[in-house]
């Protein structure tokens, strides 16, 4: 007989602007209850050349979600003729997640791009568009990564040294948060060359080095 106690489910992910980049990182674990079900989970997606997002929550729901902004996105340029901005597609999927508050979608995204410059949006379940000009968090180790990046970030930090604190502050999560864990830490860039999704030995390389 199936219980009828909600399934707990978690997971850590971080959005941040450095001067000239935004660094989106998250743990590898998918888990149900007490169950750690998958340790090797993708939860950063690239939507354009200049756009990507974390996911939390449902996996169902934000893969359904995010096929919709691929698709809407990629005819916006043709339609235009250039490329959909952050604000552009945090707004986009805004109204879509408020319509259908009352069924609503089980999912909470950080969109990171480049527009003139880096810019991260908080978006929540009902569709709050949060701007968000140093970081965002999403997910179960939330106060534990929120605490290592309150005592680490600075408003200059260069790339390299944002992509540090990204993957230290969802270790401090990994390490404390039992929903949040995974095989290693997924890491993506986002700055004005694209969307670079960092390699498993660069992100290990990193996580021995710190």
């Amino acid at each position: 007989m199936t219980s009828s106690k909600e399934i707990k489910t978690g997971t850590t992910t971080i959005g941040l602007i450095t001067k000239e980049a935004v660094v989106l990182a998250s743990d590898m674990r998918a888990s149900m209850g007490n169950l750690a079900y998958d340790e090797e989970t993708k939860k950063i997606f690239k939507i354009t050349d200049n756009i990507a997002m974390t996911i939390a929550g449902s996996v169902g729901d934000s893969a359904t979600l995010i096929r919709f902004l691929k698709s809407h996105s990629k005819w916006y340029e043709i339609e235009r003729e250039k490329r959909m901005s952050p604000k552009g597609l945090a707004n986009y999927i805004s109204n879509i997640l408020n319509a259908n508050r009352f069924y609503p979608f089980l999912v909470q995204f950080i969109i990171g791009g480049i527009n003139t410059k880096p810019e991260i949006y908080d978006i929540d379940p009902s569709g709050g568009v949060l701007p968000r000009d140093k970081y965002a968090v999403s997910g179960s180790g939330t106060e534990l990564a929120l605490s290592h990046l309150d005592s680490n970030y600075r408003k200059d930090m260069s790339e390299e040294e944002g992509i540090r604190l990204a993957i230290n502050a969802v270790k401090s999560a990994k390490k404390r948060d039992i929903f949040s864990g995974g095989r290693s830490i997924n890491v993506t860039v986002v700055n004005k060359k694209g969307v670079r999704e960092l390699k498993d030995e660069e992100v290990q390389a990193l996580i021995e080095s710190n």
